[in-house]
């Protein structure tokens, strides 16, 4: 037996360092990408260049002065706003039906509730071009905030339905108990207790609506475009550094809020409760 142990023993260190090689290859190739865009964003040259010659923040500060971008970005941050507001709401009623409801074919209502995580969204995007150029919706507000919102409402699914599943249903019965209505029950007891995964749901259809830009390409007009259409509408006509900055921000804002998601969610864990995978 400690034969055995032994000559297993070389074969699974090889084994681990060959998987630890593997990880840090894919991802360097995977991260490599993105951090290069960092210095690109500061090169002081007309065109994109690797290295950058010399630094400069010109690019950033035109980004920030220019109105098609400004226009762009707050058109964005609104309808990523009205996108949080509207998942948060329907994602939440949608959790609490799953996972408390006794409903008929509930496997097939998740799926279908989580099915734009799986198809393509250049799919979806051509389907909801179809859908909306008729009834007008096609470069307007309502429509992107229903697209983005289908887009969005299954990530706000994912983290309550988590939450409520670690919700002792008890508590629940026992305000029914006393007096209280279902939805008094929820509102008092259950809600404050999921508090915290509906703010990190709010933050990835947050998300979701800001960096989509499939979608967006589909449905946007002439005149009303999202950033990362503005994004890609640049990338056709003039690749310059101004491309890799604004890419830069929408990674700062991002990592930004999924790290205050990330500590807002610890700080909000009772204590002794173990940390979601």
């Amino acid at each position: 037996m400690q034969a055995e142990t032994r000559s297993a023993s070389p074969h699974r260190g090889v084994a681990d360092i060959v998987g630890a090689a593997v990880l840090v290859m894919i991802l360097c190739f995977l991260l490599l990408p993105i951090v290069i865009v960092v210095p690109m964003s500061l090169g002081g040259a007309r065109f994109l260049t690797f290295p950058p010659r010399d630094l400069t923040l010109a690019w950033y500060r035109e980004f920030l002065s220019d109105p098609e971008w400004q226009e762009a970005t707050f058109y964005s941050i609104k309808i990523a706003l009205l996108t949080t507001l509207s998942s948060v709401v329907i994602g939440t009623m949608a959790a609490v039906a799953l996972v408390r409801g006794a409903l008929v074919g509930k496997r097939a209502l998740t799926a279908l509730t989580l099915a734009p995580l799986i198809v393509p969204h250049i799919v979806l995007g051509i389907a909801l071009y179809l859908s909306f150029t008729p009834l007008g919706l096609s470069g307007t507000v309502p429509g992107f905030v229903i697209a983005h919102t289908a887009l969005a409402v299954p990530f706000v699914v994912l983290t309550v339905s988590a939450a409520l599943y670690r919700v002792d249903r008890s508590l629940e019965l026992a305000a029914v108990n006393l007096g209280a209505t279902r939805f008094q029950a929820f509102r008092l007891v259950t809600f404050p207790l999921i508090f915290p995964a509906v703010a990190v749901g709010g933050v990835f259809a947050f998300l979701a609506s800001f960096d989509e830009a499939v979608v967006s390409f589909f449905l946007s007009g002439v005149s009303t475009k999202t950033l990362p259409r503005k994004l890609f509408e640049n990338i056709d006509f003039d690749i310059s550094p101004l491309i890799p900055a604004v890419a830069t921000l929408l990674m700062a804002v991002s990592l930004a809020m999924m790290g205050g998601a990330t500590l807002f969610g610890r700080r909000s864990r009772p204590a002794g409760e173990p940390a979601s995978p």
